[in-house]
Parts: structure tokens; C-alpha cells; sequence
């Protein structure tokens, strides 16, 4: 199986957009009294319960109350707010580039080095891809006006949808309003209360809702786990040779940055009867032959039963597609996948966004672009690691750093925020127990100078904050556990189901 490997000799690129702001300051020594502060802050966060708990404690409680329940996760949001430790819920107040301004829920504004944004080829500030919105707003104005199953597409969508067919080599393609609406819509929209889903036990929360919402007949197999997609087959079909299966994979997962065997996953389908679905939102646009993903890398274009994508982190748009061999099926989904049938189509502007990135994607900026995010991901990967990071994956746009238990990480991604690094925190339930990561998202416009200045707050942060705490590294388990996500889309730590 090929991945996408580092490219050291990628021809540089620089993005048409301002000069952005000078880079923060390279972390110093902390001073005696900084350090009595940042003592005096940990024993208060910790006094309070601020660096404890996590959003699942607040799914279910014994509050029978809706709004009882809400309040007391209000409670708990309010104390980490107050401490500085609740990294979510911000704000973009500049756009979303390399050196970017993010307003946190505790009012505060805060500039730096942005690996927050699903931005990845830098797109979204792209002259030729603003004009292209502006003429579609003079000309179909800013509008869908119904969905697509009523009159909601407009003929510039229907061209959308045959590029991304003669693109993925796969002729007929569906829209969707988001990415979610694609992955939860593929699984509700074909699959009925007697047919089965498979999916990788880390496949995205819209698959695992989708599956959920679709069959009690879910079966999950340990990640990237070909042998025991393989054996949960073997079980289905030993007990029903009649109904439909799903077989679910991504082309890149967005929490571990690392790849399935697309080829292998494709032939169990074919000899189980069953159809598979990769989900490319990650990784299509922003990696690949002609940007097609590791579709295109491990030599799978046009060979995939079923492609489901997002247009959320390449192509500078909201929306989603799923592409098929079956004009059958891509009919149905308009009108069987209730995320499709019963949501607005893509706005006009946002189909010319989305058609705009694909004209520049497929053309010699694109490959640049891709390499200049290539450049950026290597050099970001290559100081991390050298400074006694765990980085996690494969080269890809996703760049998860393991620091272990929450608080701990909870505390780095503070300290991280206060010294120019924005970046996003991934804790349970997201993530297994002590497996808390900060998800750094990189873009074309990252300089080498800017991963190199990063990488020095992140790994100082992450010191301070072990040493804050007083604490050691949990062990990782010598068995087999995994973050699988529930019928609600949260993850608990449980071993993978046995396969018989």
C-alpha cells in the first residue's frame, strides 16, 4: 500500500494574500514570579474542578430536566472558561489564514500562528475564488430557495456534480448540504433496519449517526484492521445471505492522521456482497495525483463503490457529495437520504466557490499549492518530533500531537493560546482516555519559520504544564482499546468487539 510521503524538493509557492502580522516571540524562561502565578493558577483550576470532568459527564444525568442538564454543564463550562481552559467555542475575527485573531468565550481576543482552520490550500481568500462567488450572487442571487429533490439545484450545480464524476472517475455524483449531510445521508438514505454496516471503529461522528440511525446491525472493526473487517463479514454473512452491507472506511482519519488499505477494504467488499464507502474529506483536493487523495495514491480512482466527501477543508465551501457507479443510486439518495431531501441545496455562491477551487486544484497552482502545504506539513512534523513530540500518522494536512491525560493537555493548550499558537484540543470523549492531542491543521501558507517557532512554544507549554501538575505519562495499553464512538456519536474506552 503507497502513502503519501514527504516531498523535500516541492517548489515553493506564495499565496496571493496580505502580509500578515510578525510572528509571536519565541518562548523564554519563565521568571520567578511568572512561575509563582502559573503555580498559584493550577492549584485554583484544580481546587475548582476546572481541569476535571469531561462534556460525557453531562450526556446523561440524573437530572430528568433538559434545562437542569444544561445548566449543570453550563456550570462546568463556566468554571474552565473562568480558569482559561475551554479552547472551544471560538471565533474567527480576521480570516481564516496563517496568522489569524480568534475571540475566546471568555471575551479575550487572541492573535498567532493559526493551525485551527480547516483552510488547507489556502483557498479561501484567493482573488479568483471571491470574484467567482460575487458572479454567482449577481447572477442566480445568494439563494438555493428548496432542496434539491423539489427545485433547489440550480444547472450550475448539475455541472458541479459531472466535474467531481470525471474527476473521481466515478459518473454520477449527489450534493449535499454538508459533509455530515453526505456521510449520515449515505448510511440512513441506503440502509434499512435488516442490512448491516461495518465500519472502522474511528470512522467520523456523521458515519457512526448515520449507521446508528439506520440499522441496530452495526458491527465495528479495530482500526485499519483489514483481517478483522474481514472476520465481523465472515460473521454476517455466515448468519444472512440476503441483506445489504455497508463496508465504511476514510481516506484520511481526522484524528490519527493515518490511512486504510483501500484496495484490500475494496476486495472483501466485492467477495462479501457488500459495497464500500470512502470517506474522502480530508484528504481530497489537498493530497494526491491531480488532488485526488489516497484515492488516487493507492491507484483506487474510479475503482471505489461509493466516494463521500466534504467540501469543508480544501475547497473553501460547506457542502458534500457522494459519487457512485449508479445513476439508480444517486437518485435514490436524493430522495431517501433525509439530510438531502429534506435540507436546502447548495447556495449558488457556494456551488462557484466549490467549482472555482476545482478549476485551481486541477491546474499547475494546485499542484504547487499542494506541494507548498507538503513543505509546511514536513517541516511542522520535523520539529515537533525533534524536540521529543509525539506526532502522530502519516504526512497529511492533520497534525495530532499525543500529551496524554486532559489536564495536562488542558493546561498546555491554554499556556499555547497565551503565546501565539492556535490551535485545536481533542480530549475524551473525543479521543480514548489519557489519549488528549492537540489537532493542528496546517495550511499552503505556513512558512517553515512559523512550524520551527510553533513547535518551540508547543513543546515549552507542554514542560510547564506536566511540571504544573506535578504528573507522569499514563502507560498506553498493552491490549487492544479503542475510542468507539456510541449511539449518541461520544467515545468510550471498550475493547472492539470479538470477532466469532
Amino acid at each position: 500500500m503507497k502513502i503519501i510521503n514527504d516531498d523535500g524538493g516541492a517548489q515553493s509557492f506564495v499565496p496571493q494574500t496580505p502580509s500578515m502580522p510578525p510572528l509571536p516571540p519565541l518562548p523564554s524562561t519563565p521568571g520567578v514570579a511568572e512561575l509563582e502565578n502559573l503555580h498559584l493558577w493550577a492549584r485554583n483550576a484544580k481546587s475548582t474542578g476546572a481541569l476535571d470532568g469531561s462534556t460525557r459527564d453531562f450526556l446523561t444525568t440524573t437530572a430528568r430536566n433538559p434545562v437542569l442538564r444544561a445548566e449543570a454543564f453550563m456550570d462546568w463550562i463556566d468554571r474552565r472558561i473562568k480558569h482559561g481552559g475551554f479552547p472551544f467555542g471560538k471565533a474567527l475575527a480576521s480570516k481564516p489564514a496563517a496568522q489569524t485573531s480568534l475571540r475566546y468565550l471568555d471575551g479575550r481576543t487572541r492573535g498567532g500562528i493559526n493551525f485551527s482552520s480547516q483552510e488547507y490550500l489556502s483557498l479561501a481568500s484567493h482573488p479568483s475564488v471571491q470574484q467567482a462567488a460575487i458572479d454567482a450572487i449577481k447572477r442566480l442571487g445568494v439563494h438555493s430557495a428548496g432542496s434539491s429533490a423539489l427545485a433547489g439545484n440550480i444547472v450550475d450545480g448539475n455541472a458541479l456534480e459531472q466535474e467531481i464524476a470525471d474527476w473521481l472517475h466515478t459518473p454520477h455524483v449527489t450534493l449535499f448540504p454538508t459533509g455530515w449531510a453526505a456521510g449520515y445521508g449515505v448510511c440512513r438514505g441506503l440502509i434499512r433496519p435488516n442490512d448491516h454496516i461495518v465500519l472502522d471503529v474511528l470512522a467520523h461522528n456523521c458515519l457512526q449517526e448515520g449507521a446508528n440511525a439506520a440499522t441496530k446491525n452495526v458491527h465495528l472493526y479495530r482500526h485499519l484492521d483489514v483481517s478483522h473487517a474481514k472476520k465481523q463479514l465472515q460473521r454476517i454473512r455466515a448468519k444472512d445471505d440476503v441483506n445489504g452491507i455497508l463496508l465504511i472506511t476514510e481516506g484520511i482519519f481526522s484524528m490519527d492522521a493515518d490511512s486504510p488499505d483501500i484496495a484490500a477494504l475494496q476486495a472483501l467488499a466485492h467477495e462479501y456482497g457488500a459495497l464500500l464507502v470512502v470517506d474522502v474529506a480530508h484528504d481530497l483536493g489537498c493530497s494526491g495525483p491531480d488532488g485526488t487523495g489516497q484515492i488516487g495514491v493507492q491507484n483506487m480512482l474510479g475503482k471505489v463503490d461509493l466516494v463521500m466527501g466534504a467540501f469543508s477543508k480544501s475547497f473553501a465551501s460547506n457542502g458534500g457529495f457522494v459519487a457512485t457507479h449508479s445513476h439508480a443510486v444517486k437518485e435514490y439518495l436524493r430522495y431517501y437520504a433525509p439530510s438531502n431531501t429534506f435540507s436546502n441545496a447548495l447556495s449558488p455562491p457556494q456551488i462557484a466557490i466549490i467549482r472555482e477551487c476545482i478549476r485551481i486544484i486541477r491546474s499547475p497552482e494546485g499542484q504547487l499549492r499542494r506541494d507548498q502545504l507538503f513543505t509546511a506539513i514536513t517541516a511542522l512534523r520535523g520539529e515537533l518530533r525533534a524536540r521529543g513530540l509525539t506526532v502522530m500518522g502519516q504526512p497529511s494536512p492533520i497534525v495530532p500531537v499525543l500529551l496524554g491525560r486532559d489536564d495536562v493537555a488542558r493546561v498546555a493548550c491554554k499556556l499555547l493560546a497565551e503565546r501565539g499558537v492556535l490551535t485545536n484540543l481533542v480530549e475524551y470523549p473525543a479521543v480514548s482516555n489519557n489519549s488528549a492531542r492537540l489537532r493542528m491543521q496546517v495550511m499552503t501558507e505556513h512558512t517553515p519559520e512559523q512550524c520551527s517557532n510553533a513547535a518551540d512554544i508547543i513543546a515549552t507549554a507542554w514542560a510547564e504544564a506536566q511540571a504544573l501538575l506535578q504528573t507522569e505519562q499514563p502507560e498506553q495499553s498493552d491490549g487492544f482499546v479503542a475510542p468507539v464512538a456510541d449511539a449518541e456519536g461520544f467515545h468510550s474506552q471498550r475493547v472492539a468487539e470479538p470477532a466469532e
